[in-house]
């Protein structure tokens, strides 16, 4: 089974539809879906507890209707997915939201999903393949920098992700690319041993730091898809996470 970490925050108008996507995602492939609401404030945590007033929901397809609501039926020949959210009693970052959803996690494989539509579930699919069925990775990083369609955006932006991903290679003895990528699955092995406590945006850092300085998880990077967004059209990022990735990459390389 594949488990989905969705960590959310102020999301509402992009996370049904992300939801829908999610799910039919490798559709022979089981998979559980957990959205982490971080303290939403937008109507997110409105539209969860609308969506899933008795808990978990259960299903082979997941559509949006006209009304911004999920709708699950079962198809044949399709896999089953369980959507269950979880919430932030405050906003906490995107760290505490993905420790929250992998304590959760009861699948052999395990993706991180980022609740806006930057990213394209269907790029999953060579992800898993190298995992569950090659059987030659055990972490697989997504890349916004092998030729995909990837919508130009900020030179400061990419020049920071480049600088940071070079730190980072030089540091942990690695060649990524794109360390930053929400699109990090590895195996459940590697999940038992992942010490996460990093509870902001260096979490991208302090899982990338682990997976390296392991020394025994065989690590694959492929090329995927990006729709950037503009802060106007509510990325999150900023200036001072990048100034913070720097002292992760140093503060993580030499901590036990």
């Amino acid at each position: 089974m594949l488990s989905v970490i969705i960590p959310v925050f102020n999301e509402v108008a992009t996370l049904p539809h992300v939801v829908a996507l999610v799910s039919a995602a490798v559709p022979a492939v089981d998979k559980e879906i957990i959205i982490v609401d971080d303290g939403s404030v937008d109507g997110t945590r409105e539209w969860l507890r609308a969506n899933f007033s008795t808990g978990p929901s259960v299903g082979t397809c997941v559509t949006v209707d006209t009304d911004g609501r999920l709708v699950f039926t079962d198809e044949p020949a399709m896999a089953g997915v369980t959507v269950r959210p979880l919430y932030h009693d405050r906003n906490s970052g995107k760290g505490a939201a993905l420790q929250t959803g992998l304590a959760a996690a009861s699948g052999d494989v395990i993706v991180i999903q980022d609740a806006d539509l930057e990213y394209d579930p269907a790029d999953w699919v060579t992800m898993y393949d190298l995992i569950a069925r090659r059987r030659v990775a055990d972490v697989v990083y997504g890349s916004r920098f092998y030729g995909r369609p990837h919508r130009s955006l900020n030179f400061h932006h990419y020049l920071a992700n480049r600088f940071i991903s070079l730190v980072f290679n030089l540091l942990y003895n690695q060649t990524l690319t794109d360390i930053e990528c929400c699109y990090k699955m590895f195996t459940r092995e590697v999940l038992e041993r992942l010490r996460l406590t990093c509870d902001d945006f260096g979490c991208e850092i302090q899982l990338s730091a682990q997976f390296a300085r392991a020394g025994r998880w065989r690590i694959y990077e492929v090329g995927i898809s990006y729709f950037g967004r503009t802060y106007a059209e509510g990325k999150k990022i900023g200036w001072r996470d990048g100034v913070k990735a720097i002292w992760y990459l140093v503060r993580f390389r030499w901590s036990s």
